[in-house]
């Protein structure tokens, strides 16, 4: 039995400071950030969604709205679906501004294949899984949505793709509203699909 679980990554967000806002709440999908949710609501218009669920924070739930609404489902929420955390959270970490100038800092920064500065890499892949897995569970033979976060949908991606967990943000592929399909039959998971509905963005834009 065929079935399909799409990790969404949420809309461009309002932050006009670029700061790293993490699972501080308030960040609200900017006007562009609405329109990419809109656009990925109408390109799974005619797909066999069975189950929309979310991350708790607002950007994600506002993304997941219009897909929920289109398919005319209740919108879930799902903890392990929430953005990593980081001890970073709230300042500036662009390279050569912000806090990365400070020594007070460096400390956090000592081991990038943990890392040291915020939650485990197989911390996450393993909450994110247990997400997939209840939505598969749930919309068995058809599909789900689930609207998350850059580095927990990239981490699981590696994860489950046997590759190492640490790596270089700047290539990872997981644009702005992009959707990486996990399809399975039955319970085993045989192909991952990326597809950028909304187009491409830069995974370097800190806090995008």
């Amino acid at each position: 039995m065929k079935t399909v679980v799409h990790l969404l990554r949420h809309g461009e967000v309002h932050n006009p400071t670029g700061v790293l806002y993490g699972r501080i709440p308030g960040f609200m999908l900017s006007e562009r950030g609405q329109k990419q949710a809109l656009t990925v609501a109408e390109h799974l218009r005619d797909h066999d969604i069975a189950h929309v669920v979310a991350s708790p924070l607002d950007r994600a739930q506002q993304t997941a709205s219009p897909i929920a609404d289109s398919h005319r489902l209740e919108l879930a929420t799902d903890e392990r679906l929430i953005e990593a955390d980081n001890k970073f959270e709230g300042m500036k970490v662009s390279v050569g501004d912000g806090a990365l100038r400070s020594p007070e800092h460096w400390p956090k920064l000592v081991n990038p294949f943990r890392p040291s500065w915020g939650e485990p890499y197989i911390e996450i892949a393993h909450r994110m899984l247990g997400a997939v897995q209840r939505a598969r569970a749930t919309a068995e033979g058809h599909e789900a949505v689930c609207v998350s976060h850059q580095l927990p949908i990239w981490t699981l991606r590696r994860f489950l793709e046997g590759k190492r967990m640490w790596h270089d943000p700047r290539r990872r592929e997981c644009s702005l509203a992009s959707l990486t399909s996990l399809v399975f039959d039955g319970e085993q998971l045989v192909r991952v699909v990326y597809t950028e509905p909304a187009g491409a963005t830069n995974p370097r834009v800190t806090g995008a």
